[in-house]
């Protein structure tokens, strides 16, 4: 079995952004019995190459060829040059830095990651620029977005509004999109899902996509999700529950 594992709230906790219990060995755990995995995360505040070394100075024994986000597959899937970013700066920064023109002009597609901030106006325009016909795309598709110990609703959430306001379909770069998914596959070179166990704190946002495409899933009580009681709606989708990765004999 080989293994996707989640980062914020899997191996590394929401708040202080460090390992979590256990997270490190299980990763060295791995290393040492040559299993394969990729560490796959949203991440979408700095440059991929910047976060991997994050984690990796953070004491993650990570391959760099084990490792996959959102922005890695982006410019294979948003063939555009102009488009409206909603989240925060840094954020901004990196679309940007892949090339793409961030204007509130006339866009081909909005944007949408992860912000605590965003109010009535941002929503406003951003369903503006759907109704004036930019593609929809979320940077992934989370249930919740977890931040200082809070959670607010995530760009999933925040899809299936725009989505339901608009009459607009909507495209997911990261997880739990299959697109994303089968990337990761490729980089295992693996060619079913059932070969693989996803590891994460998002039950909905991670876990039920990848197990309708028919991995196993092991969901950790160490980060969005708090207990066993706020995955009932859809425990069917959930193999195993933990309470975090270091009870997971790797």
């Amino acid at each position: 079995m080989s293994y996707f594992i989640d980062v914020q709230g899997t191996l590394i906790d929401d708040k202080n952004k460090q390992p979590i219990a256990g997270a490190l060995e299980f990763i060295d755990n791995l290393n040492e019995s040559k299993t394969s995995y990729l560490v796959v995360t949203n991440n979408t505040k700095q440059k991929s190459e910047e976060f991997y070394t994050f984690l990796t100075n953070l004491g993650f024994n990570i391959p760099k060829n084990c490792y996959l986000d959102p922005f890695m597959v982006l410019k294979k899937s948003l063939h555009v040059k102009r488009v409206c970013c909603f989240g925060p700066q840094e954020f901004i920064d990196v679309v940007e830095s892949l090339g793409y023109v961030n204007t509130k002009e006339n866009p081909e597609a909005i944007l949408v990651t992860s912000s605590k901030d965003f109010h009535s106006e941002d929503y406003a325009l951003m369903i503006e620029k759907v109704m004036d016909g930019a593609q929809l795309i979320g940077m992934h598709a989370t249930s919740t977005y977890a931040k200082q110990g809070k959670r607010y609703p995530g760009v999933g959430a925040i899809m299936e509004m725009l989505s339901y306001a608009t009459g607009c379909t909507y495209t997911v770069i990261g997880k739990p999109s299959k697109a994303f998914y089968e990337e990761g596959l490729k980089l295992l070179n693996l060619t079913s899902f059932e070969e693989i166990e996803m590891i994460s704190d998002d039950a909905v946002g991670d876990l039920c996509g990848i197990k309708s495409l028919g991995a196993k899933t092991t969901l950790v009580l160490s980060g969005k999700c708090k207990s066993e009681k706020e995955a009932l709606h859809v425990k069917t989708s959930i193999d195993k529950i933990v309470p975090n990765i270091g009870c997971i004999n790797g």
